[in-house]
């Protein structure tokens, strides 16, 4: 690859071909402010929309100045990122950004965490030289999962990228132009109302509040002090290696205890771990893969824990609705178990019991409130909050989180296995299926558990694995662009898989959209899934159908595995939905 020479101020430096200013500018160590910009080399995409106009400098020898993100170098090219000419042009784009933009700082959803909050700091505005008028269109709360506010979108177009180039679910665009364009769905179509998969990957990149989440954290502290409510609670596997950086921990360290100590001091009945559900969803979810292959069942079959890809799938390839495992999420088979066989253990009514989610995930919020995962007008989940309102609600109650004493998990439906512990990462759901699904078929115990071929964070792998006398081919895919890649070659008969495991973050659940912001930082994604693979080395027990607690469940209320019961508990229909 052929080096170029550049001078940033005064470093002389040599870069490859094809770097971009703002490039050589960061190998120099010399800091240049940015909105519109991504780094989204890990997805194979490159972002230079060059919208923002903040990280202006000058070029020598040219007239105008230009933007550091998608100027390429050009051999003997001299810049100055520190003139006054740049300085002031930098600050006179934020300083119009604010123009027209709410000044509710204080009370704003993403106030000490806005990229323009922390830009007009970094460039000493300190006040608003052009008041006039200002956008004034009504937000969209149409969704169970995020909000919409057009008055605060900057047009930086990252939600566009995202969702259209990552996720290639095509929602986002330009709407309107000049002072009142945003971006948003067409015709400014309610979010609720389109083929959104409510992934939230567009409000982890959006710089300002224009797009949050749905905020449930009162909800929850309301049923918390409701005296006639036994309010239980579930923590996903994913919200123990990320909620940390949100108590200035280190990426990937494990809070585990520490979850379970912090929601019993915020005065939950009882506190349960996701993972318990994750084994019981690898019960009856090798069970159906199993009955398939021995059945010449439908195949591939594919995994269906993630409700964003499951609504990815109704809405792009509705054709295929035959394919996927009928299997609830471990999230609402949690909520089916708890609002009848805990009920029961307990001796209370089901009416009484609210179950609260602590999910790394936007699409968790409306998956619990489709109607099939409702009976009798009472929901299997009732509220569900992220990573990072659960980070919100610990500080509210004045908790040192990062000191706290570690506590276990309650009994009866908090035990786990390590193939639970890996359902937050990206291959971790068929893994956990395959260590059970080798010891059904085979009668033999399965003394290595590992299977590291199906490990990994390139978009697309896959892998064969010798189960007896079968070879089992798996294809693993996340982020929703590459899910589409691997249907569509299955739809035109280029793949030929026994199943599919697909997450639709990045990461999988480790990078879901509501954990703590990782900015497109795929190292701090891979610290989370390490950590989720130590936790699982530690654990003694590391297959699911060794879930003490959930063989109990089977002979005490369920019955066997993929059975009646199970399925009338446990078991799913897809719907077909309009791509809009």
């Amino acid at each position: 690859m052929e080096m170029i020479n550049v001078k940033i101020n005064e470093y002389y430096t040599q870069v490859p071909e094809g770097t971009t200013v703002l490039q050589a500018a960061k190998k120099c160590g010399v800091h240049l402010p940015t909105l519109c910009h991504m780094d989204l080399k890990e997805f194979g995409i490159t972002n230079n929309v060059s919208s923002c106009r903040v990280c202006m400098v000058e070029v020598k020898g040219r007239q105008t100045l230009v933007p550091s993100c998608s100027e390429l170098v050009k051999e003997g090219m001299v810049v100055t990122t520190d003139s006054l000419r740049a300085i002031k042009a930098r600050r006179m784009s934020v300083e119009l950004l604010l123009s027209n933009h709410p000044k509710d700082c204080l009370t704003c959803a993403k106030n000490l965490e806005c990229d323009l909050q922390s830009l007009s700091q970094e460039l000493g505005v300190r006040d608003i030289k052009w008041e006039g008028i200002r956008m004034d269109y009504e937000k969209d709360q149409s969704s169970y999962s995020l909000v919409k506010d057009p008055n605060k979108c900057v047009m930086c177009r990252r939600c566009e990228t995202m969702c259209n180039e990552v996720q290639t679910c095509g929602i986002l665009s330009a709407v309107s132009r000049g002072f009142d364009s945003f971006v948003g769905p067409a015709f400014n179509l309610p979010m609720a109302d389109t083929s959104c998969t409510f992934c939230g990957q567009c409000v982890a990149v959006c710089p300002t509040a224009a797009l949050t989440e749905v905020n449930n954290t009162r909800l929850v502290w309301r049923e918390l002090s409701h005296q006639n409510k036994h309010v239980v609670v579930q923590v996903a596997p994913a919200i123990r290696v990320a909620i940390g950086e949100l108590f200035g921990m280190e990426p990937g360290e494990i809070s585990t205890g520490k979850i379970a100590a912090a929601l019993k001091r915020m005065g939950f009945d009882a506190v349960f771990d996701t993972d318990f559900a994750a084994d019981l969803t690898i019960m009856e979810e090798a069970s159906e893969l199993v009955h398939r292959i021995q059945h010449q069942g439908k195949l591939p079959m594919l995994t269906s824990c993630c409700p964003a890809w499951v609504k990815f799938f109704e809405h792009q390839f509705p054709d295929l609705l035959d394919i996927p495992s009928t299997c609830k999420s471990p999230q609402v088979m949690f909520g089916a178990i708890a609002k009848t066989y805990y009920a029961k253990e307990k001796n209370l009514n089901p009416h009484d019991i609210s179950v609260v989610s602590v999910m790394p995930c936007l699409a968790k919020k409306a998956e619990a409130k489709r109607p099939e995962f409702t009976k009798d007008e009472d929901s299997n989940v009732d509220i569900v909050i992220t990573t990072r309102e659960l980070a919100q609600m610990i500080k509210e109650a004045g908790i040192d989180f990062a000191n706290l004493e570690d506590k276990s998990f309650d009994s009866l439906m908090g035990e786990s296995t390590g193939a639970s512990v890996i359902f937050g990462t990206t291959g971790g759901v068929i893994e956990a299926a395959v260590r059970t699904a080798y010891e059904w078929i085979t009668g033999e115990t399965l003394e290595e558990v590992e299977y590291k071929t199906l490990r990994g964070l390139e978009g697309i792998r896959e892998a064969t694995i010798t189960i007896g006398n079968m070879d089992l081919k798996i294809g693993i895919a996340h982020e929703l662009g590459n899910a589409r890649k691997m249907l569509e070659d299955i739809r035109d008969g280029k793949s030929h898989y026994h199943a599919i495991e697909i997450m639709a973050c990045p990461g999988g659940c480790i990078g879901g959209g509501g954990q703590p912001y990782h900015h497109g930082n795929m190292g701090i994604i891979k610290k989370r899934q390490e950590a989720l693979y130590r936790e699982d080395q530690g654990k003694k027990k590391r297959k699911s159908h060794e879930n003490h607690e959930v063989i109990r469940l089977y002979e005490e209320f369920l019955g066997k595995p993929y059975g009646e019961k199970a399925h009338e508990l446990l078991h799913t229909h897809y719907v077909a939905r309009e791509k809009i």
